[in-house]
């Protein structure tokens, strides 16, 4: 285990081999329902603006009159105590639903969910209820949710207190949009954000030993969990609770200090990795599918599907910016934000829109340069008609029909793009802004797990294929595929290092999940299949900050992290953790390594 330093006044925080919950942990609220209630210490936080937030609920109204340790301790006894009398509610409700035939399906939620999802199904302290978020688990394993609970949270199991009829009715219910469209503007977010830690307060250098640029950050999916792993000897210095179903993988601050992560339902939470603990936190939105850091970590930039909109924090703090509404140029149609990145080169954020035919890149520098905005007469010096230089305007780029997942050279001047529909990939130029090749790749290629590496002098990259099992490797000065390799199946990450002569690719769907395979470069053959766990999902490698080693996660409940040798591609150490989904190497991400996603 690393040692602490001496003057760290502080023992390894949040870390318990077991699994048992640390007293004195950082915890953030997973939102996954009673259980995933909060047990930070009351003097961990600090009300901002007045506002204490939504921690038990998102009424802002309400909570704004009351201590957030207060509000929260009375949310806790309520979730808590609510097993012990949640059949003595139902009994009231369901007697008149037997009259009708049917049941009264808006009391059984006020009776049953309401205290831990919100009155209005927008969350509270689990997740909000609304048919967007809803959509991946599905109707059938919501009602298995319902009746069985979840493992390791405090989600209780209603199945000994609803019928299955009324368990149906209410995840009807649950997947119907509310009459009323729920509202998430500037005013709901500020009330939600909350400063856990001052950073005026937070150590100036890292309270452990490990190599700060070398750590690992684990999502830990099984039980909403994040480790933060010491890559040099791969054991955990730390273990926090996360808010539920973290997305889009975690993004780091330009010099590693600082990770941001965001959950589905809409939470973004900074966290200090010197100091191990948690910074702050917001609510940007009900539906989130990522976010994105400005290089010089002054802005963040939150992607959602519900609303549709963009969100702007500041980067040190997470306050709210801005909210821009996306939409077309008329304002009569609108979008959901697939994705945001960041394009460090040219000092912007590119969206990827899945629902109107364009690229939108936003400049995130105080004094941007002067743009083209719009169609002008001419482009000769004098005429500025359409030029601007206002900071988030925003650029346009036509597209022939929407993409939704994104690759980008290694300069920042092409986005490769596809839609969902597959078939074919759309290579955009960023600085003539227009579709200037069509690369012919069947099945559905997952563009944002790319890589690129040399061969033969030519630059290339590769992407996995979600429906075909097979890794396509194409030229990028030509835009031809050069080859298609065979796999197992269909994979979901491809990963490698700059310094290994091998890509990592999994078989995620079908008989072969299990499998590992990997790819020689060069020779761009399959040389090795690794199972390291039969029977078990083997997913998402990341190597560590010299490349010697590659990390495989076991995506189980009684998973693991896989350690292996790059170059002789042996085992070396297994870590047990719990489905861990991700892992991302602190130094791989900030200096944007080739064999990895940025």
């Amino acid at each position: 285990m690393p040692r602490l330093r001496a003057d760290a006044g502080a023992p390894l925080r949040g870390f318990t081999p077991s699994g048992a919950k640390p007293a004195h942990a950082l915890i953030v609220p997973s939102g996954a329902g009673p259980a995933h209630a909060p047990t930070r210490p009351p003097d961990a936080m600090i009300a901002v603006g007045g506002r204490v937030g939504a921690w038990a609920g998102l009424d802002a109204q309400r909570t704004s009159k009351r201590r957030a340790g207060q509000e929260t301790h009375r949310t806790l006894n309520r979730a808590r105590g609510f097993a012990a009398f949640a059949a003595a509610l139902i009994l009231l409700a369901l007697p008149a639903a037997a009259e009708t035939g049917a049941p009264n399906v808006k009391q059984i939620y006020r009776a049953n969910c309401a205290v831990c999802h919100g009155a209005k199904r927008l969350g509270g302290i689990g997740p909000a209820l609304l048919p967007q978020n809803l959509r991946r688990l599905g109707k059938v394993k919501a009602a298995r949710v319902i009746a069985r609970g979840r493992p390791e949270t405090q989600m209780p199991d209603f199945g000994k207190t609803l019928s299955p009829r009324a368990i149906d009715a209410l995840v009807a219910f649950l997947t119907t949009p509310p009459k009323v469209k729920p509202r998430w503007g500037l005013s709901e977010i500020r009330a939600s954000h909350r400063i856990i830690n001052d950073p005026a307060t937070l150590p100036p250098r890292p309270i452990y030993d490990a190599d700060p640029l070398n750590l690992f950050v684990v999502v830990e999916s099984g039980d909403h969990h994040v480790t933060i792993l010491d890559g040099d000897r791969f054991t955990p210095i730390a273990r926090f609770r996360s808010h539920y179903a973290l997305h889009g993988g975690p993004k780091f601050s330009p010099k590693g200090r600082f990770v941001y992560f965001a959950s589905r339902d809409g939470w973004i939470s900074k966290y200090d990795l010197y100091g191990l603990k948690m910074v702050a936190e917001i609510r940007a939105g009900l539906n989130t599918r990522n976010l994105a850091i400005s290089d010089d970590g002054r802005v963040v930039a939150v992607a959602n599907y519900l609303p549709r909109t963009l969100v702007l924090l500041d980067g040190r703090t997470l306050a709210p910016i801005k909210v821009i509404p996306v939409t077309n140029r008329r304002g009569t149609r609108s979008s959901r934000v697939s994705a945001v990145y960041q394009a460090a080169p040219r000092r912007s954020f590119v969206l990827a829109l899945k629902d109107l035919p364009e690229i939108w890149e936003m400049s995130y520098e105080k004094t941007p340069p002067l743009r083209f905005s719009s169609f002008v007469h001419s482009y000769e010096p004098g005429m500025v008609e359409g030029l601007h230089a206002k900071r988030f305007a925003i650029l346009r780029i036509p597209l022939s029909r929407p993409l939704d997942d994104f690759f980008f050279d290694p300069g920042y001047h092409n986005v490769i793009g596809s839609s969902r529909e597959g078939r074919r990939a759309v290579v955009v130029n960023l600085d003539v802004r227009r579709e200037i090749a069509t690369i012919p790749l069947p099945g559905l290629p997952h563009l944002g797990s790319g890589i690129t590496w040399r061969r033969n002098g030519r630059l290339v990259m590769a992407t996995p294929d979600l429906k075909e099992g097979a890794v396509s490797v194409i030229d990028m000065k030509s835009w031809k595929v050069i080859k298609r390799i065979p796999t197992l199946g269909p994979g979901f990450f491809l990963r490698s290092h700059e310094k290994s002569r091998y890509a990592w690719v999994d078989v995620f769907f079908g008989k072969n999940r299990d499998a590992m395979q990997v790819i020689d470069k060069q020779t761009l053959k399959v040389v090795k299949t690794l199972r390291p766990a039969p029977g078990k999902t083997s997913a998402h490698v990341e190597f560590t900050r010299d490349g010697r080693y590659a990390l495989v996660s076991i995506w189980d409940m009684d998973g693991a992290l896989v350690v292996y040798d790059a170059r002789t591609l042996k085992e070396v150490k297994r870590i047990p953790m719990k489905k861990p989904a991700g892992k991302y190497n602190v130094y791989n991400k900030i200096t944007r390594s080739e064999g990895t996603s940025h």
